[in-house]
Parts: structure tokens; sequence; C-alpha cells
């Protein structure tokens, strides 16, 4: 299992990867879950409003979200859920 210090030196989109990757492999889909619940907080911290209010129902939007929390700002704030995450469940 990788200690915080590796995982902490990742990029935002290499932990993203290695997350979606991980819970893919054994489909975790309460990480799925818990990343959606998580997308919204991240995206008004990187000062996307507008994108922190996205309707929860629109399943291809929710989908796209998952894949493109890859990038930017919004990886950023997603990285302490990623970490967590390998850590908690790293192999």
């Amino acid at each position: 299992m990788a200690t915080f210090e590796e995982l902490d030196a990742l990029s935002a989109e290499e932990l993203h990867d290695q997350a979606i990757a991980r819970a893919t492999k054994h489909v975790d889909l309460r990480f799925f879950w818990n990343l959606l619940a998580e997308i919204p907080a991240a995206e008004a911290a990187a000062g996307n409003m507008d994108q922190s209010t996205a309707d929860i129902f629109k399943v291809g939007s929710l989908v796209r979200e998952i894949f493109e929390a890859d990038e930017g700002e919004l990886a950023e704030g997603l990285r302490p859920f990623y970490i967590d995450y390998l850590q908690t469940h790293g192999e």
C-alpha cells in the first residue's frame, strides 16, 4: 500500500487515474457514488459555481464529470478524496 507521501507526490491526474482504475477493477460503485457527491464542492472551491449546482439526475453529465475530474482545479480539489480512497483501498 502506498504511503500518504508517495500518493501526495503524484499529480492530481495520476491520483484520479489510479483511483478510477482501482474502483473499476473492483466494481466499487460506492467510490463512484462518493466521487459524484464530492464533485460539486470541488467545483465550488475551484470557483465554478455554475458547475457546482449541476442537476444530479442528469446521468450523462454525471458520467462525464467522473471522467473529467482529472483536470485543472477540479482535480486539485479532489486530491484529498483520491488519496484517502487509495490509502484505504490500496493493494
